[in-house]
């Protein structure tokens, strides 16, 4: 018989509940509104592990535009469904002051790999996604964690403070998954109006084709994108796009 997904809001429960679990724990951190990428996370922690743990939080911290914290998506209902079809055992969603006991004095920083690519164009972000994970990290104490290769830059960074502060931690990146149009799936899709959602594509597909960056940005940009970067590094392509206020990322390799 399938168990209830349980839902957990107090780190004071969660530790509790965790002295409790055997086996092999894997973990998918997220901020909500879910979509397919997130559940093949899940999916795969599934298929290789005997308790999966979710978490729902928005972090403040990782945000360096209050506008855009204040319009993050929130679809708590159809990510509970989501999470329960994708077999999620327990959900940990807790508020801000249970996570920041602290009130963010103290963080995580990484000096190198952190001030490159988006850290160059969002000061502060990754040390609030550091700072977050490391926390969530000693709340779920998992075996593995799950990331996508989406945020690449996010899955290096965690895995090197993985390795820098000798957590015995697997971190496992998982493939990006895509709209059927190539668009790369974010909950930052959402908010993107008609208009620009019929548009997004050309981002991938440009991307993936331009035999140099130059061009790569010449042709976005006279369709109508406003580019933020593009960059290669660890044998991928890099780019982040405005299409109105909406701030897109992908990669691919080369």
């Amino acid at each position: 018989m399938k168990m209830k997904m349980k839902i957990i809001n107090t780190v004071r429960e969660f530790q509790a509940t965790r002295k409790e679990m055997r086996g092999r724990l894997g973990f998918v951190p997220t901020m909500g509104a879910l979509h397919a990428g997130h559940v093949s996370l899940m999916e795969r922690a599934k298929e290789e592990c005997d308790i999966v743990v979710a978490s729902i939080f928005v972090n403040p911290t990782q945000f360096n535009d209050k506008k855009d914290l204040e319009t993050y998506p929130n679809t708590l209902e159809a990510d509970l469904h989501a999470l329960e079809n994708a077999g999620v055992d327990f959900l940990f969603m807790p508020n801000y002051s249970e996570v920041y006991l602290d009130d963010y004095r103290y963080e995580v920083r990484e000096k190198e790999l952190s001030k490159t690519l988006c850290g160059k164009v969002r000061p502060g972000h990754f040390d609030g996604v550091l700072s977050v994970v490391m926390k969530l990290f000693n709340i779920v104490r998992p075996t593995c964690a799950y990331f996508g290769e989406k945020d690449y830059q996010q899955y290096l960074l965690i895995k090197g403070m993985c390795e820098a502060f000798f957590l015995e931690i697997e971190i496992i990146p998982c493939p990006l998954v895509r709209e059927a149009d190539g668009l790369a799936m974010s909950s930052r899709n959402l908010k993107l109006d008609s208009t620009a959602r019929q548009l997004a594509p050309l981002f991938y597909r440009e991307l993936s084709k331009c035999k140099n960056l130059h061009e790569c940005r010449l042709n976005l940009e006279r369709a109508g994108f406003v580019v933020d970067y593009l960059e290669e590094e660890f044998g991928r392509r890099f780019g982040a796009v405005f299409l109105g206020k909406v701030r897109l990322i992908d990669n691919v390799q080369i």
